[in-house]
């Protein structure tokens, strides 16, 4: 395709047109100049592909959702992930699948929370990351989405998220940076919201500034569906393809703007050719890709059961035997929760239950125990669970968050379970002690129970063989081996959002800055109910031999990491070992510790391997406003190697000294113990007051000393020296500058 000809040989109005969706989910093409409509579908955990006139969609796969799969902490398991869903698009000729979803977890109440991968910046950055390679392999695009602080779904359409420019560096912005950067999505979503006043879809800042120019991206931006306010505004900002379209409205506002002068054509020709070379990229053809729904449900199954979190096993009730006497209670354990509501809904190719499940294994009581339509308890539901056991030697209860609870469109207003629910746990736990709660949710909630049963298997929502996966770690045949990739809060009122969400009216201030999840909480010291990291296995670990390349480190120069891990118990298993960096001083104000690396590992009984991460100078850094850049302040920083973010086993210290230190220019508004912390500053002024530098009266040092968090400015108030004016503070301070 020779797309600047094609250019030149379109009118203004095809171009304008070809900014816009012709339906739901289709591009536009132009006949007469060779240009093909594609299609893009719904995902990000399966294909939620709609066809022409047809009210739902295809029948598909359902992989567990990114809140499971990121519990993986599996970089080769999301590719895996992203390579079968990507064939079941090129099979279906969809072209571009709208995932993955990327946005920053800062509120357990967001309702689409499922959607999302982590708290944490590096970790969703790699994990889609290595999910968009997957994809891609297959000759078929992603959307990395929602660009940007999507947070809540509250006025998700109107909310501004104010929020400093350290912040959304660090923590919102940095999620995408990395998978823009490292895979290189064919599409990206802008979000629905505002961003400090600004909406996503017109903002130049985002799409252009940073995306294009700083991060270098050179795909397509489209809009979520009905994001766009003034598209004038969007196509100068570098939005390039709104859908799903407004019914040639808009193409005629873009048509109007060039030709009264209000917007150069040479912005539309740049959107336009970013149309063209998404389309020129979706040249495939479906006849020769194969889908083999069957091979893909095993897919389902095998990822949930490495995403499937140990978050309590008191005295090795699990696994299950075959020979013990199991109930399974709970309607989830027949008719389990396991994917999301709203635009990544799928119309699931089957599913498999936890009792699907165990009966290739054993005999099990079943009773449903509860209902999800109502959180009310069914007195005769409740009876015949109770009954069930009391006769027992172990007991399985399938809880956690019905549809209602959560989903696209709307937020959660509390962190609690179906009070039905809690009710059933209370009451089994009077007539047997060895209770086994496994959780089907997408987000966290509060677990009154925690302290009082046996165990607790946290699923999230793992996909439409979840069963399997709950089963096969149930009973041992898999070693559990997910890590939270969030923090579980004791309670609501713990989490760092809780006085600033869901703002006031349109807008929501970001006031916790830098510390979300674990950052808040281990700068707080707040004990969570599980903290970001977490999750045990049915083996143990121990780790040793930790080394560092470097003791004194360049900014230039990476640092590579050593440890050995070892598995010390007697079975199979894998272990997520988790490195954290900690500057230990710091003129601003910096997280206890961040994530920076995290390597997983499958260990035979005795087994030992040695793990290597590589840091770079991001690892260090923190964002600075003034200067617009990445920052590193020279100094002590700690390499930190733990099991989670709070069992920290082995640590090193590192200095690391940047190329060239960045000083802020003085003024007459400097504080004097500043400009004595720099020799030559110090000297400088010790020459103003009249000092000799090699006095060594403890009278002279403490007239120096008792400036302390004196503004020069004030020197002219308070010295008793005539000749130091207005005019010899401001020549003092040029000469100061002159030595940075």
């Amino acid at each position: 395709m020779n797309i600047d000809k094609i250019i030149d040989e379109m009118t203004l109005e095809e171009k304008a047109g070809l900014l816009s969706g012709k339906d739901m989910w289709h591009t536009k093409g132009i006949k007469r100049l060779g240009i093909d409509e594609i299609m893009v579908s719904d995902g990000p955990h399966g294909l939620r592909k709609v066809l022409d006139g047809e009210s739902d969609s295809i029948k598909a796969n359902c992989f567990p959702t990114a809140s499971a799969l990121a519990c993986s902490f599996d970089r080769s398991l999301l590719e895996r992930v992203g390579r079968a869903i990507g064939n079941e698009c090129a099979s279906e000729d969809i072209s571009v699948i709208l995932g993955p979803g990327t946005n920053i977890k800062r509120t357990p109440l967001c309702g689409r929370n499922f959607e999302y991968f982590s708290e944490d910046p590096y970790l969703a950055g790699e994990m889609s990351t290595a999910f968009i390679k997957g994809v891609q392999s297959q000759g078929v695009g992603t959307s990395l989405k929602h660009f940007a602080c999507n947070n809540q779904e509250h006025r998700r359409m109107s909310v501004s998220a104010e929020i400093d420019e350290r912040t959304l560096r660090e923590i919102y912005l940095a999620a995408f940076e990395a998978p823009v950067k490292n895979s290189k999505p064919w599409t990206v979503m802008c979000s629905y919201n505002r961003i400090n006043g600004e909406y996503a879809s017109q903002n130049k800042k985002l799409l252009s500034d940073i995306l294009r120019d700083e991060w270098g991206y050179e795909g397509l931006v489209m809009s979520d569906w009905g994001a766009v306010d003034e598209r004038e505004k969007g196509v100068y900002a570098g939005l390039d393809l709104e859908m799903p379209g407004s019914m040639g409205k808009n193409d005629k506002a873009i048509v109007e703007a060039v030709r009264s002068g209000r917007i150069d054509e040479k912005y539309v020709d740049k959107c336009v050719k970013r149309v063209l070379e998404l389309v020129e990229k979706s040249g495939f053809k479906s006849g020769n890709v194969k889908w083999d729904k069957e091979k893909d449900h095993s897919l389902c199954a095998e990822a949930e059961s490495e995403c499937i979190v140990l978050l309590k096993n008191e005295g090795g009730i699990l696994p299950l035997k075959k020979n013990e006497k199991i109930a399974f209670l709970g309607e989830f354990a027949k008719s389990p929760r396991f994917q999301g509501g709203g635009s990544s809904h799928i119309n699931s190719y089957k599913v498999t239950s936890a009792l699907d499940a165990v009966k290739d294994i054993c005999d099990v009581t079943y009773a449903k125990g509860y209902i999800t339509e109502r959180d009310e308890t069914d007195k005769e539901l409740l009876s015949e669970a109770i009954k069930a056991a009391k006769e027992a030697d172990k007991v399985v209860i399938f809880a956690g968050l019905p549809d209602s609870f959560e989903s696209e469109g709307f937020d959660r207003m509390h962190m609690k379970m179906p009070n039905c629910q809690l009710e059933l746990i209370d009451e089994v736990l009077k007539v047997n002690r060895n209770v086994i709660v496994v959780l089907n949710n997408g987000s966290p909630i509060e677990m009154p129970f925690s302290d009082n049963v046996a165990a607790i298997l946290e699923s999230y929502l793992g996909g439409e063989a979840v069963g399997k996966a709950q089963v096969d770690v149930l009973f041992g045949t898999v070693n559990p081996s997910g890590k939270l990739a969030e923090t579980f809060p004791k309670k609501l009122s713990d989490n760092p959002s809780y006085l600033n969400y869901p703002g006031e009216g349109n807008t929501v201030k970001y006031r916790e800055g830098i510390f979300v999840g674990y950052r808040y909480y281990d700068k707080k010291e707040i004990e969570p109910l599980y903290e970001f990291g977490f999750g045990l296995s049915y083996t143990t670990f121990e780790y040793s031999d930790m080394s560092v390349s470097h003791d004194e480190l360049k900014e230039d120069q990476l640092l590579t990491v050593k440890v050995n891990v070892k598995n010390t118990g007697s079975v199979k298993g894998k272990e997520t070992v988790q490195l954290y960096v900690r500057d230990t001083h710091s003129n601003v104000i910096r997280p206890e510790k961040e994530l920076k690396g995290f390597e997983k590992t499958e260990l035979m009984p005795g087994e030992e391997k040695q793990l290597v991460f590589k840091l770079d100078k991001r690892a260090f850094a923190y964002y600075d406003p003034k200067i617009s850049d990445w920052r590193i302040e020279y100094g002590r920083f700690d390499i930190l190697i733990g099991s989670s973010s709070r069992d920290i086993r082995l640590e090193k210290s590192v200095y690391v000294s940047p190329q060239k230190e960045i000083k802020e220019p003085y003024t007459v508004n400097s504080l004097c113990c500043d400009i004595i912390e720099n020799p030559e500053g110090k000297k400088l002024l010790l020459e103003l007051l009249g000092i000799s530098d090699k006095a060594e009266s403890a009278n002279e040092e403490y007239k120096i000393i008792s400036l302390g968090e004196m503004p020069l400015r004030s020197l002219v108030s308070f010295v008793p020296i005539k000749e130091i004016t207005r005019e010899k503070i401001e020549d003092f301070v040029k000469k100061l500058n002159m030595t940075l």
